[in-house]
């Protein structure tokens, strides 16, 4: 699901040749060298570097995700990026993320100065960063996979990481957008979720434990927060239905 950037370009492996572009709180541009703008601003907290308009014909249009991870809006500017969006915001070791934040641009070799803004930025439990571009399946193109050489080398020189994010497989998709639709917290029942730790402490089908703990119709809103959390797992590359495996604690897939 994720492909992580490749080799570092030499040309550019200095932070300090990179220069960071992004809207301060106020909206007002502001320009400093990457390496600083990594150690001193909270990139999480700034706005879409640049906006993503609307296309006639376009099936999806840009949007904002509600994410249960910061309590935010979070914009998305296409359908494959509100994917990526949903997954850091199921990834229990990201504590922030945000659209598009900043433009790092750099001189190539041949004195022609580029700029490559990621779709994506995220900020780990650890406090180290990710940026992230969305793809579709299939393989990238030659001019992003050229940008995602510097984009590692840049994300490298600052002790952060670069992605480039191909989408999940269908089943994880659709089983992670069913559960997105329980993530916000009026879902959650700290006491039920006491029961059901040990309703499923062994593996055992979702409707089961949940008949074991009351009105399924009560129950199983709060089983469905539990496991967009992890606080309980199921196998998501498989199909979710009421005979679904379900045990306490994060599984495999609960990060996916």
């Amino acid at each position: 699901m994720w492909r992580q950037g490749s080799s570092a370009h030499p040309a550019v492996a200095d932070p300090c040749r990179y220069s960071a572009r992004f809207l301060d709180p106020y909206g007002e541009e502001q320009r400093m060298p990457w390496g600083e703008a990594a150690r001193v601003v909270r990139l999480e907290d700034c706005g879409p570097v640049r906006p993503f308009p609307l296309r006639s014909g376009r099936r999806f249009a840009p949007g904002w995700w509600w994410s249960a991870t910061t309590g935010r809006l979070v914009h998305y500017g296409s359908g494959v990026m509100r994917t990526q969006v949903m997954l850091l915001d199921h990834d229990p070791t990201v504590v922030a993320m945000a659209c598009r934040p900043v433009e790092l641009s750099w001189r190539e070799a041949d004195g022609a100065v580029l700029s490559h803004a990621p779709h994506l930025m995220a900020r780990f439990s650890d406090g180290r960063g990710l940026l992230l571009d969305c793809a579709g399946r299939g393989e990238i193109s030659a001019r992003l996979a050229h940008r995602a050489d510097v984009m590692a080398a840049a994300a490298r020189a600052v002790g952060w990481q670069y992605w480039v994010a191909s989408p999940p497989e269908p089943v994880v998709a659709a089983n992670l957008g069913w559960l997105s639709g329980y993530r916000h917290p009026r879902y959650r029942d700290t006491a039920l979720l006491e029961e059901a730790m040990r309703a499923f402490a062994r593996p055992r089908p979702l409707i089961e434990g949940a008949r074991d703990l009351g009105d399924t119709i009560r129950v199983l809103p709060a089983l469905f927060h539990a496991l967009w959390s992890g606080a309980l797992s199921a196998p998501l590359n498989e199909p979710l239905h009421e005979r679904v495996t379900v045990t306490a604690g994060p599984g495999e897939w609960a990060s996916a």
